[in-house]
């Protein structure tokens, strides 16, 4: 039996296909209030699941109502035979949040497939440090995907990579760079070699003429730049490259196989175990500067739970403009109502500390603005700086 290939568009025309029906059902029903779709990516901004999160349903109101077990007319059957019969099924959440899954294997790989580009696409920015490396390994499993990437995003992506290999890099404006992307500088205690970088996102048979490489040539020979490199995701017409052997290697040509390689190699240096990215001695003085309580910007909490008041803590012991490396930190009880219940309590910090640099014990997450402060999201739970103050826990549901 052969199995159907799922396109971009396809999966995207599947999506609202389940949104419509859903909100059909619910429309005549006249449960259809305050409720609406969001992409897993749209509302948890974190790394997809497995199994994939098809679309997410929020609702309130009368809808809200029937999934959450006050379903005094008995029309949740109703719904989870409307899915049934389309290819999927759902989860509650959290009382307001529906997660639709496909039930059909094949389908979910290809929605897994696409969600999970979705998310490399949203990791391409101009500083994730080494937190992500799906960003490059996901480019050296799948080369065509290069061509999907917006050209800016191309130019990032480089621009990530170059940094990986160990340059100071500078990415360029864009639009009206004159004919240079991204300048490389490769420090040198007899002076800086900078290399000049043009960026081509091109489709395969679309070959780089020699009108394109003299041009960045001749910038080069200009700015006075040690080297040029023009870079493309197709290839180059046979006079470009009889051009670039003539200049003494003072341009190099790269093409969509020399930026797999790049990838693979910047993956294969990331290290996916987190806590060895650290190590244990530069964690232990951060452990020492904060022991002594009160605030500090890099012990953080996150409150969560329904019903319920729970808390986690963590100290942030890596980070780059938007990403960040975080260590789960112990809990300790200042009070309680003598059940071990409801209470009281603080971030530990002891000679067992430095225990949980090891493992899932260390997570990534992203860093962001929220309302002027600084906040770490990882795709579950908001950190932000823990007050210094004993947070309350209940665990009475």
């Amino acid at each position: 039996m052969t199995v159907p290939e799922w396109s971009d568009n396809a999966l995207d025309a599947e999506i609202r296909r389940v949104q419509s029906a859903i909100q059909t059902w619910a429309e005549r029903r006249d449960v259809w209030f305050d409720c609406c779709f969001k992409s897993y990516l749209e509302h948890v901004d974190g790394e997809p699941q497995d199994p994939p999160v098809v679309t997410l349903l929020i609702c309130e109101g009368g809808l809200y109502s029937l999934l959450s077990g006050e379903d005094a007319e008995g029309q949740e059957p109703e719904f989870h035979d409307l899915l049934k019969d389309l290819g999927y099924f759902y989860e509650n959440r959290d009382g307001v949040t529906m997660a639709i899954y496909a039930e059909d294997a094949a389908r979910s790989s290809a929605f897994a497939a696409y969600f999970h580009w979705q998310w490399v696409c949203s990791l391409i920015k101009e500083d994730t440090g080494d937190v992500y490396q799906e960003l490059f390994d996901h480019f050296s499993r799948r080369p065509d995907d290069l061509n999907r990437l917006h050209w800016q995003d191309f130019e990032t992506l480089l621009f990530r990579i170059f940094q990986n290999q160990g340059f100071e890099a500078e990415l360029g404006p864009g639009r009206g760079d004159n004919g240079v992307d991204l300048r490389l500088w490769q420090r040198d205690p007899i002076g800086d070699v900078l290399t000049l970088v043009q960026a081509k996102r091109h489709a395969i048979g679309n070959k780089i003429d020699l009108t394109q490489v003299a041009a960045l040539y001749g910038i080069a020979e200009v700015e006075g730049a040690d080297r040029a490199l023009f870079v493309t995701t197709s290839s180059y017409a046979p006079v470009a490259r009889r051009f670039a052997s003539r200049t003494s290697d003072l341009l190099k040509l790269a093409e969509r196989a020399d930026v797999v390689e790049w990838c693979a190699r910047a993956s294969a240096g990331i290290i996916a175990d987190k806590s060895s990215l650290v190590s244990p001695e530069s964690v232990g003085r951060v452990i020492a500067e904060v022991a002594g309580g009160g605030k500090d910007p890099r012990v953080l909490q996150a409150s969560y739970g329904y019903n319920m008041v729970l808390n986690n803590f963590a100290l942030v012991i890596k980070e780059t403009k938007h990403a960040a490396l975080l260590m789960a930190l112990p809990r300790r009880t200042l009070t309680d109502d003598g059940y071990g219940q409801r209470g009281t309590e603080v971030p530990l910090f002891d000679g067992t500390t430095i225990s949980r640099l090891q493992g899932d014990m260390v997570w990534r997450a992203k860093r962001k603005l929220y309302d002027g402060s600084v906040g770490y999201w990882d795709g579950e739970h908001l950190f932000q700086t823990w007050d210094g103050q004993p947070q309350d826990f209940d665990f009475v549901d």
